[in-house]
């Protein structure tokens, strides 16, 4: 069983990670205008299905590299750390971007499965499971494997609850993200620096 203080703990961090504005927040907002809430919450269910997909290559590949290989996993954390760092000072350098962009209407299945690529190929995603969450995997708790997939299903339901808010207000949040799009960089840059200082100093488990 996972400790139920790192267990919250990790709740914490998936919060942090699905209230800042990210390319599936972006896709489903821009859905929304272009097609309306049907769309967005197609597009919605879609990315989080994605995420499955991150759960079970974690579940298969990161298990491996705990149990058997210090020295892999030590590569795979620290190129975490110093990608969540490029990401930080990124966020206070770069210039705004647009919060949506516009998007032809697609049929509904398309536009799932559309969903499904972007969250699959969203670098925060895929950075989250291959420096943060295995962190949080004890050895000394079972299966490894057993406690990725508890801790990315925990990550899918956040997302999932994150990702409906956006679909069902997507044309508010749409204006809010072009309007405060400035604060927003600066508060992921805050969080990704934050995430890159915790798992530099989370050791192996």
């Amino acid at each position: 069983m996972i400790n139920w203080s790192t267990y919250v703990f990790f709740a914490g961090a998936c919060l942090a990670l699905v209230v800042i504005p990210g390319p599936n927040h972006l896709y489903i907002a821009a859905r929304g205008l272009a097609q309306g809430r049907g769309a967005a919450l197609a597009s919605a269910f879609g990315v989080e299905t994605g995420t499955l997909v991150h759960i079970a290559a974690a579940a298969a590949g990161l298990s491996y590299l705990i149990t058997r290989s210090a020295t892999l996993f030590g590569i795979v954390k620290w190129a975490g750390v110093a990608y969540l760092v490029y990401l930080g000072v990124r966020a206070f350098t770069s210039k705004e971007e647009a919060a949506g962009r516009a998007l032809r209407p697609q049929p509904l299945p398309k536009v799932f499965l559309e969903g499904v690529v972007v969250n699959v190929l969203n670098p925060k995603v895929t950075l989250f499971f291959l420096a943060l969450l295995p962190q949080f995997v004890d050895q000394r708790a079972g299966s490894p494997a057993l406690q990725i997939v508890v801790l990315g299903v925990t990550l899918l339901v956040f997302g999932l609850l994150s990702d409906i808010v956006y679909a069902l207000t997507a044309g508010a949040l749409g204006a809010r993200l072009a309007r405060r799009a400035r604060t927003l960089r600066y508060v992921s840059g805050v969080v990704y620096l934050g995430m890159g200082v915790v798992t530099a100093f989370t050791g192996r488990k």
